[in-house]
C-alpha cells in the first residue's frame, strides 16, 4: 500500500521513495530524510506498537516532539517516530509493552562529560515566524544572534501553511502563502552574516547561572546569553472523551505535517473537532490532498475562526456543525466510526441528537496552549528574557510576525542600539491578534457595468490584499484593515482581486456575455487539481454560506504561472443568481446517520477516557484522588504516575485542571506540577566523550 500524494494544487511533488529499512517482518522504503512516522503512514501502518500498562494501542497525535505516542524501536533503541529520519536498513520495530535494553559494549575507561560552551548577544529560541522575523531584525542592526530550532529547516508551522494569509500586505505578507513565508524569511536570515542558524537543536533546560542547554544533532551543548527570546509556539490542547486513545486521533497539525510537509495521504475520510481557524483550515487542506471530510463541529453556538474559512469549506459541501460536539470514537485499534451529537446551552448532549459517521481519522483542533516553560524559568532565574509568538499569546500567524518583529527592535534597544518602533506598530499588533469582529449583513446589488466584483467577506477581520491587488485602483478599505471592501470606479475584469483574496471571497460578474439576459458568467477562483471537475462541466453552484443555488457550467478555467497555484473557472448561471453565486460542491455532504445514546460497550472501561496518555492514566482513577482530597498535582504524580512520561506531563496538565474544575475544586486550591529541567527527552551519550 503506497498512501503518497503525487498530485496536488500547490505543492511540487517530492522525491521517489529510495531509502530501504524494515517495519517488523516487513520491508519498506522511504523518501531520503523522511521521518519514520512519516514513512510508515505512507505505508498504511497506523499502530505503532502497544502500552506496557494496559496493552492499549499507540500511534501518532502532535508528530511534532510534543508527545510519546510514537515510540517505536530504530535499531534497538526507543525514538520519536516524528522526530527520527529513516535511514538506509534501518531496523524499525514496534514498542511492544517495555522494550529490552540494546546491548552495550562496556567502556574500558569512563567518559568525560565534555560541554561545548557558545556565548552570544541574543539567543532566540524557536525558527517558527516570530522567532525568524526577530532574527531578521537583529541580524539587519549587526546584533550577534544565534537562533535554534529543532526542526531540520527553519519556518515551524509556515512550512505547514499552503493557504494565503490574512493581515497587512505591507507589514506581514497579506497575500502570501505560509510555505512561501518561510522561504523568504529563510533567505533573508542566509544572508546576514551576523545571525548563526542552528537547526536539529532543541532547548532542553535553563539554568540559575544563566546558562541554556541545548541538545545540538546530538550534542549537549552550553550557550550563555546575553538576551533571549523565547518563540516557541504552540502545542495543541488534548480532548479526552471516550476512544480519544485510538490511533486515528490525533491533531490537526499532525495532520497538515502528514500531508502538507511530508505528501502523505494520512487518513481516507476524516472528522474535525473544533471551528477555529486550525479545524476549517485543515478541513480545507484535506480535501486539496484528495482526502474526504464527513463534517467539522464546534461545540459554541458559532465557529471561531475567520468566517471567510467556514464559508469557504461550506460552499465545498463540507458540514460544519455548531452546537455539536464528539461523544466518542469507535474502533477496536484504530478508528472506525465516530458519534457526535448537538448541545444545549450549558454544553450537555442533546438526548437523541447523536449521529455516527464512517470515518479513519479524527483530527482534534480545540486549541493550543503556549509552549513557555523555558521562558517561566529563565525570568525566575533573572535572565533577560522576552516571548514572542504563541509563546507570549496564541494567536493568528500574520501576528506572530509582526510580534516577532517588534521584538526584535525591543531586544536591540535594550542592548543601546538607536533604533525606531514605528508608533503605528503596537496598535497594528494588536488588530492582528484580535478576534473577528462584527459580521454584516450584505445585499448585493447589480451595477450598470459591464463587468465588477463582488464581495462575500462579510465579518470584520485584517486583511486587505484586494486592495494592492486592483489595478485600477477602485477597491478601498475605509478606516482600519478590518473594515470590509468596497469599490467605487472601474472594472478591467483582470480577476486580480478574485486570485489575491485570501478567503476566496471574491467573485467577478460579466453582464454581456447573452444576448436574451437570461444567463450571466461568474469568474471563481479555484485551488484544485483540474481533476476536481466534473468532465460534463456541469456543477451545484452555492451561495457564501454554502447553500445550493442551482445549476452552473463551466465554460473556461484559466490556468496560467502568474496566479500562485490557483486556476480561475468562468461559470455560467442564470442571470437572476449572479450576484450570489459564490463557490461550487466538490463534495456530496454528509448528515451522519441516527444512532442510539448508548454505546453498548461490554468494557465499561472503554467510556472511561485516557487523560494520561503517555502513562495511560484514565479519568476515573484521577477523579477518585482528588475525591479523596488530593489537590497537589505532584502527589498525583507520585500515586499514578501523571506527567512521568515522556511529554513530562505538557500534554495531561490543563485536562487535569479541568478534572478539579469540574469537581468544584477552585483553581487556587491545586497546586500545579513543578516542572524541571529537563524539558525533553536526552540520550544519555549526548553528555558523554569516548
Amino acid at each position: 500500500m503506497d498512501l503518497r500524494i503525487s498530485s496536488h494544487p500547490i505543492l511540487a511533488p517530492l522525491p521517489e521513495p529510495s531509502v530501504s529499512f524494515t517495519f517488523g517482518n516487513r520491508a519498506l522504503r522511504g523518501r531520503p530524510g523522511e521521518m519514520i512516522s512519516s514513512a510508515l503512514y505512507a505505508a498504511g501502518v497506523h499502530v505503532f506498537g502497544h502500552h506496557s500498562r494496559d496493552g492499549g494501542a499507540q500511534g501518532i497525535f502532535c508528530v511534532n516532539g510534543q508527545c510519546s505516542q510514537c515510540m517505536v524501536l530504530a535499531d534497538g533503541v526507543p525514538v520519536k517516530a516524528c522526530m527520527t529520519p529513516i535511514a538506509e536498513g534501518m531496523r524499525v520495530a514496534p514498542c511492544e509493552g517495555l522494550p529490552d535494553l540494546p546491548e552495550v559494549a562496556p567502556l574500558r575507561t569512563r567518559p568525560s562529560p565534555r560541554f561545548d560552551e557558545t556565548s552570544v548577544t541574543v539567543l532566540v529560541v524557536g525558527g517558527g515566524p516570530a522567532g525568524m522575523c526577530a532574527a531578521v531584525e537583529l541580524g539587519r542592526l549587526g546584533i550577534d544572534t544565534l537562533i535554534i530550532d529543532d526542526k531540520a529547516e527553519l519556518g515551524g508551522k509556515l512550512t505547514l501553511q499552503t493557504h494565503n494569509f490574512f493581515g497587512s500586505v505591507k507589514d506581514c505578507y497579506a497575500g502570501v502563502r505560509g510555505i512561501d513565508i518561510a522561504r523568504i524569511l529563510s533567505d533573508e536570515l542566509a544572508a546576514l552574516p551576523t545571525v548563526h542558524v542552528w537547526t536539529e537543536a532543541a532547548a532542553v533546560g535553563v539554568y540559575h547561572d544563566g546558562a541554556f542547554g541545548i541538545v545540538h544533532r546530538g550534542e549537549f551543548r552550553i550557550v550563555r546569553p546575553g538576551q533571549v527570546l523565547v518563540a516557541t509556539g504552540a502545542r495543541e490542547r488534548t480532548l479526552p472523551f471516550p476512544g480519544s486513545d485510538l490511533p486515528g486521533v490525533y491533531g490537526a497539525g499532525a495532520f497538515q505535517t502528514l500531508v502538507n510537509r511530508d505528501l502523505v495521504k494520512a487518513a481516507r475520510r476524516l472528522f474535525v473537532v473544533g471551528g477555529g481557524n486550525v479545524g476549517l483550515i485543515t478541513a480545507y487542506h484535506a480535501l486539496q490532498a484528495g482526502i474526504e471530510v464527513a463534517a467539522v463541529v464546534e461545540a459554541m453556538p458559532r465557529c471561531g475562526g475567520y468566517k471567510v474559512h467556514q464559508d469557504k469549506i461550506l460552499r465545498l459541501g463540507i458540514p460544519v456543525l455548531t452546537s455539536h460536539t464528539i461523544l466518542r470514537a469507535e474502533g477496536a485499534e484504530h478508528v472506525q466510526n465516530v458519534v457526535a451529537a448537538r448541545v444545549d446551552a450549558d454544553f450537555r448532549p442533546v438526548p437523541g441528537t447523536e449521529r455516527r459517521w464512517d470515518v479513519d481519522t479524527v483530527l482534534v483542533a480545540v486549541g493550543l496552549s503556549p509552549v513557555n516553560e523555558l521562558a517561566v524559568k529563565a525570568q525566575e532565574y533573572g535572565i533577560p528574557t522576552w516571548s514572542a509568538g504563541d509563546a507570549r499569546e496564541i494567536a493568528e500567524a500574520s501576528a506572530a510576525i509582526f510580534s516577532g518583529k517588534i521584538a526584535g527592535r525591543r531586544i536591540a534597544r535594550e542592548l543601546g542600539v538607536l533604533i525606531d518602533i514605528p508608533s503605528d506598530w503596537e496598535p497594528l499588533e494588536e488588530i492582528l491578534k484580535s478576534r473577528p469582529g462584527a459580521t454584516h449583513e450584505i445585499v448585493q446589488q447589480p451595477r450598470q457595468d459591464r463587468v465588477y466584483p463582488i464581495f462575500f467577506c462579510d465579518q470584520e477581520i485584517p486583511c486587505n490584499p484586494c486592495v494592492d491587488a486592483c489595478p485600477m485602483h477602485s477597491i478601498q478599505i475605509p478606516g482600519t484593515i478590518m473594515d470590509l471592501p468596497v469599490f467605487e470606479g472601474k472594472c478591467s475584469g483582470c480577476g486580480k482581486c478574485v486570485l489575491a483574496c485570501p478567503g476566496l471571497a471574491v467573485s467577478l460578474v460579466f453582464e454581456d456575455t447573452d444576448p436574451t439576459g437570461e444567463t450571466a458568467v461568474v469568474l471563481l477562483a479555484f485551488e484544485f487539481d483540474a481533476a476536481r471537475l466534473p468532465v460534463d462541466g456541469k456543477v451545484v453552484t452555492t451561495d457564501r454560506h454554502g447553500r445550493p443555488l442551482g445549476a452552473g457550467t463551466v465554460v473556461e478555467v484559466r490556468d496560467r504561472k502568474n496566479q500562485d497555484r490557483r486556476r480561475l473557472v468562468k461559470l455560467r448561471v442564470p442571470a437572476a443568481e449572479r450576484l450570489e453565486v459564490a463557490g461550487f460542491l466538490v463534495a456530496e455532504p454528509d448528515p451522519g446517520r441516527p444512532v442510539e445514546p448508548d454505546c453498548g460497550c461490554a468494557d465499561p472501561g472503554a467510556c472511561d477516557p485516557v487523560i494520561c496518555l503517555c502513562e495511560r492514566v484514565r479519568r476515573g482513577e484521577i477523579l477518585a484522588e482528588i475525591e479523596a482530597g488530593v489537590r497537589d498535582m505532584n502527589i498525583l504524580k507520585a500515586t499514578l504516575r501523571t506527567g512521568m512520561g515522556a511529554c513530562g506531563g505538557k500534554n495531561c496538565t490543563e485536562p487535569i485542571l479541568r478534572l478539579f474544575r469540574q469537581a468544584g475544586v477552585p483553581p487556587e486550591d491545586v497546586t500545579p506540577p513543578t516542572f524541571r529541567p529537563l524539558t525533553a527527552e536526552v540520550r544519555l551519550d549526548s553528555f558523554l566523550e569516548e
